[in-house]
């Protein structure tokens, strides 16, 4: 991933209501590899790996990389949250000004209904509001994934873009904080 900016990183573990959002941990190697071996998981997102690969491939502490947020419920990970640069050259119309933070989420089937993935990505673009004033975050889904598409305009992102890739229709939405001066 290319830089945040200025980002400090790890930022400090954000709370919510019911979820902690950190970095990861040793404990939490075996909710990622059941989370990219979920046929549920990976239905729009390429399809699932197989899981005797991943375990010989994901390290002892999977998802050390800037901008990976494990979502933590009762002190294991149920999913993740990911604030990552999509490059200008990429589709989905930003231009030739630069790139774009991007906005991604996976979360294992057994939270899915809950209300956890809207928690946890409220609360990183309101890290990032804070982190980055003004700056705006991207987030593309298939359109096939209803939930996703549904969860895109419950947190406020807006339709900027549709455009075939990965062989499937995509949305491709922006998502800009509020700021005192709006």
């Amino acid at each position: 991933m290319t830089e945040l900016g200025c980002v400090a990183w790890p930022p400090a573990p954000i709370d919510t209501a019911r979820l902690v959002l950190r970095e990861s941990a040793a404990r939490d190697r075996a909710a990622f590899i059941e989370l990219f071996a979920s046929p549920e998981v990976g239905v729009h997102l390429g399809g699932p790996r197989p899981r005797d690969e991943l375990e010989r491939a994901v390290p002892e502490v999977p998802g050390q990389r800037r901008g990976l947020f494990v979502v933590d419920l009762g002190g294991a990970m149920v999913g993740t949250v990911t604030l990552e640069r999509r490059a200008a050259e990429r589709p989905g119309g930003l231009g030739p000004d630069g790139d774009r933070a991007e906005l991604g989420y996976m979360f294992l089937p057994r939270a899915w209904g809950a209300g956890y993935a809207a928690e946890a990505c409220a609360a990183v673009l309101g890290w990032f509001a804070a982190a980055r004033p003004g700056e705006p975050v991207v987030l593309c889904t298939q359109i096939a994934n209803t939930p996703s598409m549904r969860l895109a305009r419950k947190l406020g992102f807006t339709e900027v873009a549709r455009f075939e890739e990965y062989g499937a229709e995509q949305w491709f939405g922006v998502w800009s904080p509020v700021t005192p001066s709006d």
